[in-house]
């Protein structure tokens, strides 16, 4: 195998790894806490909007660790900096 790719396929081995290791975190978070707010409901029906809008601002939050997750992927699949040096010892 080349250098080529030998550093294609590390990169997308690591840009797989990294959107599994971050999509299942930010999915087993967001299930934990619609969970709790679904609990939290239906023991408080009068203050169900304020759960509900926090809830919602909780999810935002833990969507970002899987578009982070994304961010890096792209990134090492399209901005690997491994890919100059091998290009500049041809």
């Amino acid at each position: 195998m080349d250098a080529y790719s030998i550093i294609g396929a590390v990169s997308v081995l690591g840009a797989c790894i990294c959107m599994g290791i971050g999509s299942l975190g930010s999915a087993l978070g967001e299930g934990q806490t619609a969970a709790a707010a679904m609990h939290a409901m239906a023991q408080q029906p009068d203050e169900a909007s304020k759960i509900r809008s926090t809830m919602f601002v909780c999810l935002a939050m833990l969507e970002t660790t899987a578009l982070y997750a994304l961010l890096i992927s792209f990134l090492a699949l399209y901005a690997n900096p491994f890919w100059n040096y091998a290009i500049s010892q041809n």
